[in-house]
Order: structure tokens, then sequence, then C-alpha cells
């Protein structure tokens, strides 16, 4: 592999940034981070128009057909506007789960028109048991009927249609189904909103089993890694801007050792995560036999840096870190968001173990 990104890469990852900046500065994101859904038409219109809501999904489908690294350059850059909605639950979840598990007439009808940007959708995953883990699952769809609860499902009150994960499938239910019911959660993260679900005899639909569910995860668990990074590198900027100019006994507090240490452990924190993430978006995208081992170092380690920069990030800033008109807070809320979703580093810690032990298990076997 090259170690170093393509001319169309960087081109990717430098038009995105430019959108974001231009398309939801900090002001507009705030804007929408106080309203119910944190959604807004004209910016998900906009997104469609640059096609990132089909970024990696076939062109047949309406998608751009683009790879597992352009994804992750993408959220890098969303993940540093800490863009508000659901395009994390829409795009990168809801998507590649339907890309996964579905056959070709259920993404012409459920996929293709997420591509164009004409829905929203949402994936139900974590039951009361609070594991991210799909083995961990206990509802089941009975004569297509589904009944329980399902806790801290994104973006649930814009989505059209919630994938459901099932113990013995994966279910599409209209978010206007009968006997189903979308309660606003109090949220760490206020650009993300989450909701309980409860489902009554809510009528679903089957669009596959839950066999391919193990790489939809790990790209959608990749995906948020990457935006953690590009929340870490905000955070670093606005810190080390923040060290030049603010001063202390008549010079910058940039020029005390104490904060320059802070920000280099800040610095290498963030280009470690990156690095990870750019190799599990590779391996990923090359189906490499490393692939999910690559996506949980990833992950771990990306759970751990963004809770650890923001909190450098906070303490450079001092008092004014906490105040609200200072966006570094906002950053530090959507890493410990993000932290816990999709595993957080024990989880992956645990799953590195066992796919190790498996992997050697097998070597053992065939020897």
């Amino acid at each position: 592999m090259e170690f170093g990104l393509t001319e169309s890469q960087e081109f990717l990852k430098d038009s995105a940034r430019k959108f974001f900046a231009g398309e939801c500065p900090s002001a507009e994101m705030r804007r929408l981070m106080e309203t119910d859904t944190a959604y807004d038409p004209t910016l998900w219109s906009k997104l469609t128009d640059q096609g990132y809501t089909g970024i990696i999904f076939p062109e047949t489908l309406g998608g751009v057909g683009l790879g597992k690294v352009e994804l992750m350059l993408l959220m890098e850059e969303a993940g540093r506007a800490l863009l508000p909605g659901p395009f994390f639950s829409t795009v990168v979840l809801a998507g590649t789960i339907l890309d996964a598990v579905a056959s070709l007439a259920h993404k012409n009808k459920y996929l293709a028109p997420i591509c164009r940007g004409e829905v929203r959708a949402t994936v139900a995953i974590v039951e009361s048991n609070a594991s991210w883990n799909p083995r961990d699952i206990h509802l089941s769809v009975a004569n297509g009927k589904l009944t329980g609860e399902k806790l801290f499902v994104s973006d649930a009150a814009v989505a059209d249609f919630i994938i459901v994960i099932a113990r013995n499938g994966v279910f599409v239910a209209d978010s206007k189904a009968r006997g189903l019911k979308i309660s606003p959660m109090r949220a760490m993260d206020l650009t993300r909103k989450l909701y309980a679900i409860e489902f009554n005899e809510t009528p679903t639909e089957e669009i596959g089993s839950t066999a391919n569910l193990a790489r939809a995860f790990d790209i959608a668990t990749a995906a948020l890694a990457a935006e953690l990074v590009g929340g870490m590198q905000r955070t670093l900027d606005i810190s080390v801007e923040y060290a030049k100019t603010r001063k202390q006994f008549g010079k910058p507090i940039g020029m005390f050792q104490a904060v320059q240490h802070q920000c280099a452990d800040m610095y290498l924190e963030t280009e470690s995560a990156r690095s990870a993430v750019y190799y599990a978006g590779w391996a990923l995208e090359e189906n490499s036999p490393d692939a999910a081992t690559a996506v949980s170092i990833a992950k771990m380690y990306a759970s751990d840096a963004g809770r650890t920069v923001g909190n450098r990030g906070i303490q450079i800033h001092g008092g004014m870190g906490f105040t609200w008109e200072n966006d570094i807070h906002l950053y530090y809320r959507r890493a410990k968001g993000s932290e816990t979703a999709f595993g957080d580093a024990t989880f992956h810690r645990e799953r590195i173990a066992s796919l190790v032990i498996d992997s050697g298990g097998v070597s053992a076997k065939s020897a």
C-alpha cells in the first residue's frame, strides 16, 4: 500500500473542508443544535448535490462509487465541522447496512432514495443491556411484527424509515407505522439527537439476515472513528490558536512549557488516530484479512484519544473551556458521545483479543 493520499483523495478532503466551512460554520452548527432535530432540509439538499449521500454506493443506485478511504476523509471533515443532523445515521449506518444485507430489489427501494437524498433513515440496534454486540440482541420479529424497545437511536425523529436489527434478521419499519412510538432521550452530544423507540405489534419488512452485518458495522465504526479524528484536529487547532493569543504574566501562554507539552500530546494522539483510521479504511476497501482488527484498533485508539484531546483542550482554555460561547465543550460532547457508540475502548480491546485468539486457533488446527 502507499502511505499517502492520492491527488483525487486530497481534492476530496480539501473540497469537503471548504464545503463544510461555508455551509456549516460554527454559527449554523449552533443554530441547528438548538432545534428539536438538528436537521435542516436546505443543508441536506446541499450535501446531496455534492454527492455525499451516495459517496460509497454503486452508481447503478445513484451513488458515486468511491472507496472506504474516501468515506474516512469525508467523515473526518464532517467531524471537524461538528456536522449536525442525520448524515451519519442515514448514509454511513443505514446505507452501509442496506448495501451489505439487502437484495437488489430492497436496495432499489431503500438505498437508492438515500443516494438521491430523498429520504432519511436510522438504525435501531441497542437494547436495555446497552451492548453494541449484535449477538446480545434479544428482540425478535414474529409474523412480521415487532414488540419491544430500542434505545439510543440517533435522528429517529427525522427518519422516513427505521432499520431494526433483530435476533432473527434485519427488518425495516416505516417511521409512521402502527404501534411505533418515538421518544427523545437526553444526549451528551447536542448535535446528534437520540431517541427511544417502542414497538407494539409494529409491522416490519425483512430485508436480510444478520450474517453480513459484521462488515457493515466495521465500516460504520471506522467512519465514526474518522469523525472523532476530525473533532480532535479542530480541538487542537482552536487550542493552539488560543495559546498563541492568551497572555499571562505578559507573555502568550503558549510560551510556557506545560502548555506546549499539552499541545504536543494532543498533536501526537490526533495524528496517531488519523493513521489508524486511514489504515482501517484501506483495509476495508482491500478486504484485507486484518480489516476487522484494524477497525477495532482505530476505534479503540480514537475513543480514548478523543476524550483525552478534549480534556487537554479544555485545560488549555482554563475557565474559558467550560463557557457556552466556546466551541471546545461541544467537540468534547461529541467525543464523549462517540466514545461508547459501536463499542468503547474496552469493548474493542476484548474484540481484538478474540480475533487474535480465533486466528491462532485456526492456524493451530491447520498445522
